[in-house]
């Protein structure tokens, strides 16, 4: 079988790769460039904590090292403190690095991954697909032909593979613009990050009222200042007048001591791609879509692509085509992608429109502020990771289900689990294996050994069910889960989405959910003639 190409070596391209490799599908990552990126401190994401957890499985390091997990997050208005929000030391939180080092993890880890093979200075010039595969051909001092068995298109804004394949990108251009400074200074907060609206100083050029400050390591920040609508030019002078001004109103005197490390201005587009899906041909991050507008997060969308088309692709790969499950990608994704965009272009005219519903609903700057709050933090519909509540990979008529906590097709919550072999780990860590996790409630399995409880109760019964699934399935253990009453069972995909909560074991609900979960029966004889091993 051939492996899976993957176009384009930035934290996208690359953790598709990694993903696969989890799963064991070779591929081979076509690199423009020399093979590594330009460190600019300026260029930096802030990853929730389901993209940063998908990045640490990936690369087997915390990024807490080489980033700032915040502490906490600050929304001021004016000289006020309107909201304040302090993490505990176990809450999940927000990280913040810079977009050179995740790449650094990242191509690390693949040069330690034999299923990875990363091409450099190959430039992508011509696709041609097959019913059994497709071909690139790349010039440069590396040209030639490459056969995959399917190719990804993870090469950014100006995708080749997306032009190649036709497909229509429409969308709205710089939707907002903001100048950005990273440098290294002491600031009366640390670890904590700030968005300041209307700061009561005096600004100076083309600048609007709103700023936001997230902290990296060493003591730096990265400060970021809202521009109005338009292209008035941004020169040097005028930033650093706006660094000065602004280090001098949050430290209520003198402009303290910094070091400018790096500056820019960032352009936010809005698009989205008509298809993510052309035969055995599929886009994913900023080829697929441009976000970013009000504290959003286009990175993390883009990794969430990966995660899930990785395990659709696996799937193909180990067992042959199934085309309502590779369909799901982009029906899943698109959907959830376009949702967001849709909630921020909602709220973009009364949040920068400088009149709008402020004037006339009461306490709508609040309200404002909270919605900006929910984008940074990736919370709310501006910013919380998308459900699937109307996959076609859903379920249907489970007389046996039951709501928890966590909807249908969302994210599950991080617990405690014990695996199979009775340790005891996260359940995140288990995710991205290519199998589905049924995870069983069952208080006081804590607290005693093992050896006395896999045999007991339901657990026999259970365990049959999950080996008699029509995909690769783990067995987990939970004390509790959020909504969860005892002896539920959770159906889970391999990104960690829900499928389903049963009450208790119910092997045909179960057999069902995970055959729709994978898109149904696959057809006989399919997979032999992709030549599937």
């Amino acid at each position: 079988m051939d492996p899976v190409i993957i176009v384009g070596a930035g934290p996208v391209g690359l953790t598709l790769a990694l993903a696969l490799a989890r799963q064991e599908v070779p591929t081979v990552v076509l690199d423009e460039g020399p093979g590594k990126e330009e460190p600019r401190p300026a260029r930096t994401a802030v990853l929730r904590p389901d993209t940063a957890a998908l990045l640490e499985r990936l690369t087997g390091t915390a990024l807490d090292h080489h980033g700032v997990r915040w502490t906490g997050w600050r929304s001021m208005r004016r000289r006020q403190v309107v909201s304040e929000i302090a993490f505990a030391p176990d809450e999940p939180a927000p990280v913040h690095i810079a977009q050179h080092v995740i790449s650094g993890l990242l191509r690390a880890a693949a040069a330690d991954q034999p299923l990875v093979e990363i091409a450099a200075d190959s430039r992508l010039d011509s696709i041609e697909q097959e019913p059994s595969g497709v071909t690139a051909h790349t010039r440069g001092p590396n040209g030639t032909y490459w056969r995959g068995s399917y190719l990804a298109g993870c090469d950014g804004t100006r995708s080749t593979v997306r032009k190649l394949q036709d497909i229509r990108f429409p969308g709205r251009t710089a939707v907002e613009r903001h100048a950005v400074a990273a440098l290294r200074t002491e600031l009366p907060w640390t670890d904590q990050a700030l968005l300041h609206r209307m700061p009561p100083w005096r600004s100076s050029g083309p600048f609007a009222g709103e700023v936001t400050a997230r902290p990296l390591p060493d003591g730096a920040w990265r400060l970021d200042w809202l521009l109005p609508p338009g292209k008035d030019l941004v020169t040097p002078e005028l930033l650093v007048a706006r660094v000065r001004e602004t280090l001098a109103g949050w430290t209520d005197g003198a402009t303290p001591a910094y070091d400018l490390l790096d500056t820019g201005v960032h352009t936010v587009h809005h698009r989205l791609a008509r298809r993510w899906r052309d035969g055995r041909v599929f886009l994913a991050g900023d080829a697929a879509h441009l976000l970013g507008a009000l504290g959003t997060q286009g990175l993390d969308e883009g990794l969430r692509d990966a995660d899930n088309l990785a395990w659709k692709l696996a799937s193909a790969w180990h067992h042959g085509p199934h085309e309502a499950l590779l369909d799901s990608y982009q029906a899943e994704r698109r959907a959830v992608v376009a949702a967001r965009l849709r909630a921020t272009d909602q709220a973009l005219p009364g949040l920068r429109g400088g009149g709008g519903l402020r004037h006339i609903v009461p306490g709508t700057a609040r309200g404002h502020d909270a919605l900006l709050t929910d984008g940074h933090l990736g919370r709310g519909a501006l910013g919380a990771p998308g459900a699937y509540t109307a996959s076609p990979l859903a379920p249907r008529h489970l007389q046996g289900e039951i709501p928890v906590d966590t909807p249908r097709g969302a994210p599950v919550t991080d617990v405690q689990v014990t695996a199979e072999d009775g340790s005891f780990v996260r359940l995140r860590d288990r995710l991205g294996r290519g199998t589905l996790l049924v995870l069983l409630i069952a208080p006081g399995t804590g607290v005693w050994d093992r050896k006395h409880w896999v045999s007991a109760g339901v657990m026999p019964r259970l365990a049959a069910a999950v080996t008699a699934l029509p995909h690769p399935a783990e067995l987990l253990v939970a004390e509790s889960y959020p909504g969860a009453p005892a002896h539920s069972v959770l159906l889970v995909r391999p990104d960690g989405h829900l499928v389903t909560a049963l009450t208790g074991v119910r092997p045909a609900d179960l057999y069902a959910a995970a055959e729709a979960t994978v898109g149904g029966a696959v057809e006989e004889g399919v997979g032999v003639e992709a030549g599937v091993r």
